[in-house]
């Protein structure tokens, strides 16, 4: 049995959320270069660009990349075969969240959902634990906006939907969305399990790559051809039109009742903020 002190969490949940809020992936760089080069619109080939320039504003300068530097998403595996010691876990990855926000100077955005009345360090943190084989602790941290959270839906579709169904459902729904979510944007669909599981699995698939593919063929070339629709909508970059509506579609699937075909879409800006660290 490891043992591992929660005084080891915070410094690390801390530098997840300042790093994810300044640095973005190389693999929404490359995004960008490829949306610059392919899009048949100019006028989003020119915003695709500004938005690469933002980035490397961002990191060069440490500033955050987006004014709304979101709630603070976590999800936690934790290995079987660690002891957790010296206090309470949750309060660790809250006390790191506080200090990132603090000390990064990032937006606070954490308030009560019915006097609206801000938290003042965007805490508490929405964690999602997972126990897994092994001695370490791996944290991801998402940093969640406003806007793209807005236009995520759960739906509890007809087994009789199908396939089909869930593709157009996925499609009407980036469509509705149109620009709100700060296109171009990142989808991660769940499909399976129960009504919050299958939303959790939505929001999971975002922590993948751009152009890393499920590995069941059969699932990826479900990704691929609901990123072409998508991407056929002509909403584009920021919404000013063109052919780079979304970078990636990612899906998560489990097994779910006979009787149900839940599905849910997690929709994410074009930064898709998000980094990891094992302890």
């Amino acid at each position: 049995m490891r043992e591992v002190h929660v005084s080891e969490i915070v410094p690390i949940v801390k530098k997840l959320l300042i790093d994810a809020n300044y640095k973005i992936g190389q693999d929404i760089v490359d995004a960008f270069d490829k949306g610059i080069q392919k899009d048949e619109s100019p006028v989003a080939r020119e915003v695709l660009k500004e938005l690469k320039q933002n980035v490397g504003i961002s990191a060069e300068g440490e500033y955050p990349i987006c004014q709304d530097t979101g709630l603070a998403v976590l999800f936690v595996d934790i290995g079987q075969d660690v002891h957790i010691v010296g206090g309470n876990i949750r309060e660790a990855l809250n006390e790191g969240v506080r200090q990132a926000y603090k000390d990064g100077y990032l937006r606070k955005s954490s308030c009560d959902p019915f006097t609206r009345k801000n938290t003042g360090d965007n805490t508490p943190a929405i964690v999602h634990y997972d126990i897994v084989p092994g001695d370490k602790i791996r944290i991801m941290a998402v940093p969640k906006g406003g806007g793209a959270e807005n236009m995520s839906r759960v739906h509890m579709l007809a087994p009789s939907a199908g396939v089909e169904g869930i593709k157009d459902f996925i499609v009407n729904r980036m469509k509705e969305a149109g620009s709100n979510p700060c296109p171009p944007t990142v989808v991660g669909v769940g499909i399976g399990g129960t009504f919050e599981r299958t939303a959790i699995l939505a929001k999971k698939a975002l922590l993948r790559k751009v152009g890393e593919r499920h590995p069941d063929p059969v699932i990826a070339k479900l990704e691929q051809e609901v990123l072409e629709r998508i991407n056929k909508l002509g909403i584009g970059p920021m919404g000013y039109g063109g052919t780079t509506t979304a970078l990636d579609v990612f899906f998560e699937v489990e097994p779910c009742h006979i009787a149900s075909l839940p599905l849910a879409v997690n929709v994410q800006c074009h930064a898709n903020r998000h980094k990891e660290a094992t302890i």
